[in-house]
């Protein structure tokens, strides 16, 4: 006799089916869990393949921007030099004008923007991060910013970027700096001339900083945004090496970014240079530096007051995390024109 089979029985037993003997059911909520972090995953992997592959294109397709020619990014009173600190090394350097005298530079000659670094406005030399070159859109905004408030900019790409030729060392780093200096020295008689050193810059700054100190001179301002303690950080428990975080995260992202760096053993130790200074100083810093954190200004900060025994001559300025400025976007703040002339004004007195 042909035994029946009802509903409830039915489903029992595909459910039987599903379960291998012995296997419960709390084994079977870890294998749905673990398909699903394996389906997340291969999705992170093609997100990551995909981006990748749109640098590489971006990269290889876009039109390049001729350094040369900064008027064809806007910058219409910026004359590009190429200066030789070297022998077979060539700098580029752009040269902004202050923005109230554009009309005056329109079609103007090398000659008239050397002159015009004698008109006594004060003169800002910048020193660029790890990565790509002058033309960046946050170096442009400094530029900007700068030139808005009255003074002169010389935005330098070191040996080995943008245009400029050589190998980038740290020796060389600084090398083309003391010169940009030097030259810049010879041609503005009495006007202020002070650096302002972002990320990597920070760290060539203050070494600069000390090179010149040994030839007698020195900056008469130093301004460091998103300054580390050195570029090593191999004992410091504050951070890791700034320029990692894109690196642990996206292990192949450095051929994306065209570091000239990667290779190179820096120490660049704002740490201890900072320790020699007596240059008055302003440290920019946002809170939510994903790169640097901001102990990192708090400590530069620290050492910096310390040494110059002053809280007239060592500013911190913090920029709330709420703002989203990150690493690079402190240009995009409405009180920075306000903080930097302050500043420079204290210069002056």
């Amino acid at each position: 006799m042909k035994k029946r089979i009802n509903k409830s029985q039915r489903k029992f037993q595909s459910a039987g089916r599903l379960q291998q003997p012995g296997q419960k059911p709390k084994d079977l909520n870890v294998r749905a869990r673990s398909q699903e972090q394996w389906t997340w995953t291969k999705m992170g992997l093609f997100l990551c393949i995909l981006s990748a592959s749109m640098l590489i294109l971006l990269h290889v397709f876009s039109d390049p921007i001729d350094l040369s020619r900064p008027s064809d990014i806007g910058l219409n009173h910026t004359i590009n030099i190429y200066l030789t600190p070297e022998e077979g090394v060539r700098v580029g350097v752009w040269h902004t004008v202050p923005e109230h005298r554009w009309k005056e530079a329109q079609g103007k000659d090398l000659d008239w923007y050397e002159k015009a670094l004698g008109d006594g406005s004060p003169i800002f030399i910048y020193l660029h991060g790890n990565t790509g070159n002058r033309s960046a859109p946050h170096r442009i905004g400094i530029t900007n910013v700068l030139s808005a408030v009255g003074y002169h900019v010389l935005a330098l790409d070191y040996r080995g970027f943008g245009d400029s030729t050589g190998e980038p060392t740290e020796a060389g780093l600084c090398t083309d700096v003391l010169y940009l200096y030097h030259w810049v020295k010879a041609r503005s008689g009495n006007s202020l001339v002070c650096v302002w050193g972002h990320s990597l810059g920070s760290g060539v700054t203050t070494t600069t900083a000390v090179k010149l100190l040994e030839q007698g001179k020195q900056f008469d301002g130093i301004i460091l945004d998103g300054a580390f303690l050195n570029a090593r950080m191999k004992t410091n428990n504050l951070t890791e090496h700034p320029f990692t975080w894109f690196y642990w995260k996206f292990p192949y992202i450095q051929y994306f970014l065209f570091n000239p760096l990667k290779n190179q053993d820096l120490n660049l130790p704002n740490d201890e240079n900072l320790q020699k200074l007596r240059t008055p100083l302003m440290i920019l810093h946002a809170e939510d530096d994903h790169l640097v954190p901001f102990a990192v200004a708090q400590e530069n900060y620290r050492i910096a007051k310390k040494a110059q025994n002053s809280d007239e001559r060592v500013k911190l300025v913090r920029f709330d995390g709420s703002l989203g400025y990150l690493h690079n976007g402190l240009y995009r703040d409405p009180s920075l024109p306000d903080i930097i002339r302050k500043f420079v004004q204290s210069l002056m007195t």
